[in-house]
């Protein structure tokens, strides 16, 4: 508790920095750069485990779409990100050109590895703190046509055309406090800057209407879209596929690093799953062996002879060895009137076809 309240200084501190920020930015003071490609922003209001992940996915596959068949150029959507946790955050990775991955997770991060991954044959992905450089890069060197920018929505320095914001459904305003007693960036009011807001994991709150409502209060006109995670794929972390009926109520243990564990354990019991253990590791963990054989260990002591993970932690489970057989559960969103956004983005990819 007193580490807690030694924390509520620095959160005033940061409220201060970051409303000077945005006013800034607000009243012309930084510049803002415009890539002569349109910028799509999928973020978020608080840090860590909001389901933004696959809603990037999501919103590049439907860009994909709109401008039609392959052409030959793998990279004419990109995604620019930072790639959080990745060895050299100072330097530019073309973790994908989106016909090859090129980067493994040390250097592009694990989230920057399950995109590139996902959207072989769809989008490029590069990951450099500095999207303005990337993005220039990726135009002149992948042809991009449209880009999609991963957790954007408070890096201002890049003009955007669509600002897409995610809201969590199970902690929508990280705490109520700001970083770093809570988990907030920025203010609600942070929200008047969105384009839209996709609620996730609304089949996981009971009441979606009163947290729209809220919502509604900050956006105003601006469309609001609920949306769940669905389970688009079992396989073993080697990589076979598995059919979940098979494991019918067989106990599990279910483990993960990501920024909302609870949500991916909520996840598996309303799919069915038997999880008798859990065990949660920080957001983007790096495994060692050790811990992993304790893990195993644990597992076997609470009567399970199987363990289930998410797909983020599979990245960085290669090359390790386990005694149990591990699961890995592969997710996709799916968005409640999903028409309406594709409309949005569809407007967007207008510009870049005329462009």
């Amino acid at each position: 508790m007193k580490s807690s309240t030694i924390l509520l200084p620095l959160s005033a501190i940061y409220s201060g920095v970051t409303k000077a920020r945005l006013a800034a930015y607000r009243r012309g003071w930084f510049s803002v750069s415009k890539l002569a490609a349109p910028v799509i922003s999928v973020g978020n209001l608080t840090t860590g485990g909001t389901g933004k992940t696959p809603l990037v996915e999501w919103v590049c596959r439907a860009v994909a779409r709109e401008l039609g068949g392959s052409d030959g150029e793998g990279g004419r959507v990109c995604v620019l990100t930072r790639g959080y946790g990745r060895e050299n955050p100072n330097t530019q990775v073309v973790v994908s050109d989106g016909t090859q991955v090129l980067a493994n997770e040390r250097t592009a991060g694990d989230e920057p590895l399950l995109l590139a991954q996902n959207l072989l044959g769809i989008a490029a992905v590069v990951a450099n703190a500095d999207r303005v450089a990337a993005g220039e890069w990726a135009i002149k060197n992948l042809h991009t046509k449209v880009f999609v920018l991963d957790d954007g929505f408070q890096h201002l320095r890049l003009a955007r055309d669509l600002d897409i914001v995610t809201i969590d459904a199970t902690n929508p305003w990280g705490g109520g406090s700001l970083l770093p007693y809570g988990r907030l960036r920025e203010t609600r009011a942070g929200l008047s800057r969105a384009d839209c807001v996709v609620i996730t994991r609304a089949g996981q709150i009971e009441d979606v209407a009163a947290l729209k409502s809220t919502i509604a209060k900050e956006v105003g006109p601006s469309p609001i879209f609920s949306s769940r995670m669905r389970t688009s794929r079992v396989r073993l972390l080697d990589g076979d596929n598995v059919e979940p009926v098979s494991l019918g109520s067989q106990p599990i243990t279910a483990f993960c690093g990501v920024g909302n564990p609870d949500s991916f354990f909520d996840h598996l019991r309303r799919e069915s799953w038997t999880t008798v253990f859990t065990r949660a590791f920080a957001d983007h963990h790096n495994y060692v062996q050790s811990e992993l054989d304790a893990l195993v260990e644990e597992a076997v002591a609470n009567g399970t002879k199987a363990l289930v993970t998410t797909a983020k932690d599979a990245i960085k489970l290669s090359g390790f060895q386990l005694k149990l057989p591990c699961f890995v559960v592969e997710i996709q969103i799916s968005i409640d009137d999903d028409d309406r956004l594709i409309e949005l983005i569809q407007a967007v990819v207008g510009q870049s076809k005329v462009q």
